[in-house]
């Protein structure tokens, strides 16, 4: 089986130790791609550098709501250039977080919308967080109109998950997917449509329930598949191929 992992913060420094390691690991596992997405402007240069580590590493570039104490108004137009110069696969990791307490929400809709726009402009796929804030996030997207991208770590309803793939969006589950109490979650991924589902791991962050409180990597992507497939009931290797195929057509790599 061929794996994608549509989110994973390679370049984070829990890796620096072992990350050639955590790629083998990765490989062997079968997951063959991984899209590492950004989280301030500081981080750009060395999520560039960990990209060329390796065949599959893709980089997205943006700005993280939860770091907004590191944003600067003049980084919006610093994105744009390492956009037209770097061609990477997406914009991101942005969008809004109103669960962290002591992020301003209008500076936080101030990078999102720039990003946005960003990604209407350059025509790239946007990774969203969302965090008690699903419904602004669509109203945002509806607003823009020609976007298209996934909203990661996905935690909101049924119908919003509806909402957000007829704009255009898919939807990215991991780890906190295997935990038997995510009802919810665990109740979308067995009934939704099966081209709008992205398989992450969000390595080093949300370990699934079998590596609670350690680090995770994306050779775990593994454990995020077989939980999908027992709750749909479905072969896993169909599960891993189309859930493939939907992130290469998303970020066109």
């Amino acid at each position: 089986m061929v794996l994608f992992d549509s989110h994973c913060h390679l370049d984070a420094s829990e890796f620096d130790p072992d990350r050639a390691a955590v790629i083998e690991r990765a490989r062997s596992a079968g997951v063959s791609s991984q899209v590492v997405p950004a989280v301030t402007a500081a981080s750009w240069p060395k999520l560039r550098d960990v990209c060329t580590l390796a065949p599959g590493l893709h980089a997205a570039y943006g700005l993280h709501p939860m770091f907004l104490a590191e944003h600067r108004p003049e980084h919006l137009q610093q994105l744009g250039d390492w956009l037209q110069r770097e061609s990477p696969c997406a914009i991101g990791e942005c969008g809004l977080d109103f669960f962290v307490e002591g992020l301003d929400p209008d500076s936080q809709r101030h990078y999102f919308q720039g990003q946005l726009q960003l990604a209407r402009t350059f025509d790239l796929p946007l990774i969203v967080h969302a965090r008690r804030a699903v419904d602004e996030v669509i109203l945002r997207i509806r607003r823009v109109g020609g976007l298209r991208g996934v909203v990661h770590s996905f935690s909101g309803s049924a119908e919003q998950a509806r909402q957000l793939w007829e704009l255009g969006f898919m939807i990215g589950l991991g780890g906190p997917l295997t935990y038997t109490r995510a009802n919810r979650l665990r109740s979308l991924v067995a009934q939704m449509p099966l081209e709008y589902l992205l398989l992450e791991t969000d390595a080093p962050d949300q370990p699934d329930a079998d590596i609670r409180g350690q680090r995770n990597e994306p050779a775990r992507l593994t454990r995020i598949l077989a939980t999908v497939a027992e709750l749909r009931q479905q072969p896993a290797e169909e599960i891993a191929a189309q859930t493939t195929a939907n992130a290469r057509r998303l970020f066109n790599r």
